[in-house]
C-alpha cells in the first residue's frame, strides 16, 4: 500500500486517524445514526458480531448470509435491544450470480434507498496443506467466496455506494494474506487478492468519489474458523469479536474519512 493514499480524501485541517487511533477507537453514542450498512457473514461470528455492533451505534444493518435461520437469530437480537430494523438477505456467495448481485443492488435502492457501508466478513478457510497436493476443487471454491465473489459484489453496489456522502467498503484480510505464509495455500492467497483489490480500487477512485476502501486483518480472534485452523490453541487465550469491534466500527464512521487503501491489523502483534 503507498504510503499517502490515505491522504487524499483527508479534510484540510485535519490528519487521517493512524492504526493506532483506529485499533483504540471508542465509538461516540449513535456514531453510526442515519447509515445503512451490508455485513456478509452476519449470522455468525465476526460478521454477526459486526452487525449487532453497528445496529447498536445507530445504523439500519442489511443482515447478508447464507443460513437464513441464522440471519432470523441476529434479526431478532438487533430488534430485542431497539435498533433500526434491519433487512435480511440470503445469499450463498460460492454460488451467487452477478445478475443476482445486480438485483441485490435494484431490491436495496428501491426498499432501503441509500447504502453507506459494505463490511467483507464472509469467508471460506479450505485447506491447510502444501499447494502443491491442494484440491483443485477446493481451491476454486476458496477463491471464489474469499475474493471472486468479494469483487462482484463490491462491482454490483458501487452505484449506490458512490452516492453516499462518505461511503466505506472494509474487506476482511488476515496476516497470512499480508505476508504469506507456507501450507495456507488458497486462503492466504484470496487474502494477499483482497489486499490487493483495495489497493487498485482506492487508487481508481481516490480523486473522484468520497469513497474509500480498507482491509481489516482482525487477528487471532475466538471463532469457529480459529478453531478449524488452530485446534490446540486454547480459545480462552484469545480476544473475542466484541473486543476489537472498535476499529469495526470506526472505519464505517465519519471519523475515518480520509483513511484509504489501508491494512489496519487490529491485533498487529498477532
Amino acid at each position: 500500500m503507498s504510503d499517502n493514499s490515505n491522504q487524499q480524501a483527508a479534510p484540510q485541517s485535519e490528519q487521517p486517524l493512524s492504526h493506532d487511533d483506529i485499533r483504540n477507537f471508542l465509538p461516540a453514542k449513535n456514531c453510526l445514526d442515519g447509515k445503512t450498512i451490508l455485513v456478509t457473514g452476519a449470522g455468525d461470528g465476526i460478521g454477526r458480531v459486526a452487525a449487532l455492533t453497528y445496529a447498536r451505534y445507530g445504523a439500519t444493518v442489511l443482515l447478508l448470509g447464507r443460513t437464513s435461520s441464522k440471519l432470523e437469530y441476529v434479526y431478532d437480537e438487533i430488534e430485542s435491544f431497539g435498533g433500526k430494523q434491519p433487512a435480511m438477505l440470503p445469499m450463498n456467495l460460492e454460488g451467487a450470480t452477478y445478475a443476482e448481485m445486480q438485483q441485490l443492488e435494484g431490491l436495496i435502492h428501491k426498499e432501503v434507498g441509500q447504502l453507506d457501508g459494505l463490511l467483507h466478513n464472509a469467508g471460506m478457510l479450505g485447506q491447510l496443506t502444501p499447494l502443491e497436493m491442494y484440491d483443485v476443487d477446493t481451491f476454486a471454491q476458496v477463491m471464489k467466496v474469499n475474493f471472486t465473489a468479494t469483487f462482484m459484489l463490491t462491482q454490483a453496489l458501487l452505484p449506490l455506494l458512490k452516492d453516499a456522502d462518505n461511503g466505506s467498503v472494509v474487506f476482511t484480510s488476515s496476516s497470512v494474506g499480508t505476508h504469506p505464509r507456507a501450507f495456507w495455500g488458497a486462503y492466504a492467497l484470496s487474502k494477499q487478492a483482497v489486499e490487493g483489490m483495495s489497493d487498485i480500487f482506492t487508487q481508481e477512485t481516490q480523486n473522484t468519489t468520497n469513497l474509500r476502501f480498507n482491509c481489516i486483518n482482525p487477528g487471532g480472534t475466538r471463532t469457529n474458523m480459529r478453531a478449524h485452523a488452530f485446534p490446540g490453541e486454547n480459545p480462552m487465550s484469545l480476544k473475542t469479536p466484541e473486543d476489537i469491534m472498535g476499529g469495526y466500527v470506526c472505519l464505517m464512521s465519519d471519523e475515518s474519512i480520509g483513511v484509504r487503501g489501508q491494512v489496519v491489523a487490529l491485533q498487529p502483534k498477532d
